[in-house]
């Protein structure tokens, strides 16, 4: 199995329009969205927009990329920043306050389980919310400061 830097991870997203996850020397292809899955990520984002407009806060959808302490650099569904956005990179941010992934048969324990993990090492986050797209259900997890 071939161990990738994260230079060239960086080289290789920079040049396709799929997006790619990166941990600890591995880079997976993200899975695609479904009709659903985009409606439901609109529409966060709608009701982010609205509820952030005039503030210091501002919402992101899955063009962003997240980077974490822990050295995952993974598109959330939806992500929202307060305050300056805290990156090396123009199209990364390391300091969202709010991720959401919505869940499919394919993501749902790695969202729920691994992923989640790696996304506690942000000092910033505070609120991680798990959105079912086969079923009525929204997962809210809370992350309290030390």
């Amino acid at each position: 199995m071939h161990s990738y830097t994260l230079d060239d991870y960086l080289s290789l997203q920079r040049g396709i329009a799929v997006k790619l996850e990166y941990f600890d020397g591995d880079i997976c292809l993200m899975a695609g969205y479904s009709a659903g899955h985009y409606r439901i990520s609109r529409n966060v984002l709608r009701l982010f927009d609205a509820k952030l407009a005039g503030s210091s806060c501002e919402a992101f959808g899955s063009d962003m990329r997240v980077n974490t302490p822990s050295g995952l650099y993974t598109y959330p569904d939806a992500s929202i920043i307060c305050g300056p956005k805290v990156s090396n990179a123009a199209e990364t941010i390391s300091n969202p306050i709010v991720i959401v992934e919505v869940l499919s048969d394919s993501t749902r324990n790695y969202d729920r389980g691994e992923k989640f993990d790696l996304y506690r090492s942000i000092p910033a986050l505070r609120h991680y919310l798990l959105i079912e797209q086969n079923f009525h259900h929204v997962e809210h997890r809370r992350l309290e400061t030390e």
